[in-house]
């Protein structure tokens, strides 16, 4: 993610969460970049300041930026109400004082990435679906996700989805997604989701009050859909569990390439928001393995890599797409929203 000083990573963060209409956010990482220089600050900002890590890579802003919604969403600090009300406060002069009583018991929040796990993105992978049917191959899907969080995409064939007006999933779905559409349409394809097996590190008990908690610690404030959007994943969740495995992203995705793939599927990876926070040594494997199983790919049991990664350049996400036979080199397919607002599609 670039060799970021930490407080040009948090320039940077404030100015992602902005492009992204998550102003309240943004003012709440501005606040804890501002405290940057003061050796008063307390422990918490000691340990940012002192950061030896990779600052986006890390995910550091939006460590702290998590630690703070959630003294708000449990009503212990509630001088921070008024920030997240969107109200012209003096956010510095709130956030030091916040810093300064809680710091201690806000440490462990900057011990582990953030926990981003947003339904709205799973409209960017069956939007990749639709593209690999268009292409041929076949369009019945083992979906693979690595850095799976609470695996509330791995649930995705109980939602639905209009795609500029391109409709996929059940008659009644857990949740429906219709993201502003941009660019030329999708293939119109008839798609079906054969299987979903997802991993993380430090897997999400979404029926856990006090793990749900700290998912919703995580959601921009201004998204109030968000909340919404895990309410509705809890619920279905508790119907029935998505299939999330404890396990490392190399692992899981050499140990599930390796075992026998239905016939007339198209097995898929799809991550988003993942990959800057997988070691470069489990990058290179899972990059080896699916090189490896992809030369062996036919078009009876075609192999594709869905990936939705963001942009610090450009604010915003990439759709890509690699698939096997047929297609050695990444294929760019759209833009996209952090949160799935909308979609820019280039349709390669």
């Amino acid at each position: 993610m670039g060799d970021y000083t930490v407080a040009e990573g948090y320039a940077n963060q404030i100015d992602y969460c902005r492009s992204n209409d998550a102003t309240i956010t943004a003012r709440i990482v501005a606040a804890v970049a501002g405290l940057l220089d003061d050796p008063e600050a307390g422990p918490f900002i000691s340990r940012i300041r002192e950061w030896q890590g990779s600052v986006l890579g890390d995910g550091l802003p939006l460590r702290s930026a998590g630690a703070l919604h959630s003294l708000h969403l449990s009503g212990e600090a509630p001088e921070l109400a008024p920030i997240y009300a969107g109200e012209p406060v003096d956010d510095l002069a709130i956030v030091a004082d916040v810093l300064r009583r809680h710091g201690d018991s806000l440490l462990p929040w900057l011990d582990g990435p953030p926990q981003t796990n947003e339904a709205g993105r799973s409209s960017n992978f069956i939007a990749a679906m639709l593209w690999l049917a268009g292409r041929g191959l076949p369009p019945k899907f083992e979906c693979l996700e690595i850095g799976s969080s609470a695996g509330i995409n791995l649930m995705i064939d109980r939602y639905s989805y209009d795609l500029g007006g391109v409709k996929v999933g059940p008659e009644h779905p857990v949740m429906s997604f219709a993201p502003e559409w941009r660019g030329p349409l999708p293939p119109n394809r008839k798609i079906a989701i054969a299987s979903l097996r997802g991993c993380d590190v430090a897997p999400i008990d979404l029926t856990d009050p006090d793990q749900a908690l700290r998912l919703k610690a995580y959601i921009w404030p201004e998204h109030a859909i968000r909340f919404a959007r895990l309410e509705a994943a809890i619920a279905a969740a508790k119907e029935e569990a998505p299939d999330l495995l404890h396990q490392n992203a190399a692992d899981f995705v050499e140990q599930q390439l390796a075992l026998p793939q239905g016939q007339g599927t198209t097995r898929v990876l799809m991550h988003s928001i993942v990959m800057q926070y997988v070691p470069e040594d489990q990058r290179q494997r899972i990059t080896r393995a699916m090189e490896e199983h992809g030369a062996r790919a036919t078009s009876d049991r075609a192999l594709a890599w869905v990936s939705l990664e963001g942009n610090r350049d450009l604010l915003n996400h990439g759709l890509s797409v690699r698939c096997w036979p047929g297609g050695e080199e990444w294929t760019l397919l759209a833009a996209a929203h952090a949160h799935g607002a909308w979609i820019e599609w280039f349709g390669a």
